[in-house]
């Protein structure tokens, strides 16, 4: 299954790895190309000798395996592509590090990297040319489990990217859409645009087409964990949780999806 996007100045292809990731592929009318995230190499040398690309970037958003698996072996082959990633995360082979604030250059695009700290301790997100490559931090109806951060980090992350123009293009690294539509649901049973997005859903994978990318203005209207202030969600987890602040509501849902 592949999903080409091209609504703006760079084409973005998934290339579909192990049983739910995608790797990222961002290309411009060249034979050149970037990847996001190449956690294996297989699928993405096929993919590569395929169309005759030279690989010039990889972008690395934090160092679990399934993000970087691929880097070494795709660096044996393409060995003039430069490796950028996050300097607070432990991640090797990086010929350039970088952390908020910080802003790199894709075909021409001006791409501002993002903390977004939670699922890892170090994890960034790129956002450029109306796309946003944000790993395993938000997903379409989820977010990302907290492994070495806190959940005020994580709520803080989301809250961030939550904050950039609506119809930003978000590009995360599983297909984790059905799953986290069963949760929503749970929380929002009333939610009207939630039952027509899983309708589209099943749609989509009946068809074994991508559900991604989602957009910012989407994921408002649909995820629950963006969806903090809603009385409903608040009414959600209100047996499950001491108070009703925006993080502890957070907090309540993300430990609810832990488990669910």
């Amino acid at each position: 299954m592949l999903t080409d996007k091209n609504t703006s100045g760079l084409t973005v292809k998934s290339i579909p790895a192990f049983n739910d990731n995608y790797i990222w592929l961002i290309q411009n009318n060249c034979q050149h190309c970037v990847l996001v995230d190449p956690g294996e190499a297989a699928p993405v040398l096929a993919r590569l000798q395929q169309d005759q690309l030279e690989l010039d970037f990889i972008l690395i958003t934090h160092h679990h395996a399934d993000h970087v698996g691929g880097v070494a072996e795709l660096l044996r082959h393409y060995p003039k592509a430069k490796v950028i990633g996050p300097s607070n995360d432990p991640v090797m082979m990086l010929s350039q590090s970088v952390m908020g604030g910080d802003h790199i250059t894709i075909f021409g695009e001006d791409f501002l990297v993002i903390d977004v700290p939670g699922h890892t301790k170090g994890h960034i997100a790129y956002v450029g040319d109306g796309k946003l490559f944000c790993g395993d931090v938000l997903f379409s109806a989820g977010c990302g489990r907290v492994f070495e951060g806190t959940y005020q980090q994580m709520f803080d992350s989301l809250q961030k990217l939550a904050s950039l123009p609506q119809e930003t293009e978000v590009y995360c690294a599983h297909e984790y859409t059905s799953a986290n539509l069963s949760f929503a649901l749970a929380v929002e049973p009333d939610n009207e645009l939630l039952h027509e997005y899983r309708d589209e859903v099943n749609r989509l994978r009946a068809q074994e087409k991508s559900t991604i990318p989602t957009t910012i203005r989407q994921e408002k209207w649909i995820n629950p964990f963006l969806r903090c202030q809603e009385p409903s969600v608040m009414k959600a987890v209100a047996t499950r949780t001491d108070e009703l602040s925006e993080l502890s509501v957070f907090t309540a849902l993300r430990e609810w999806k832990n488990d669910f």
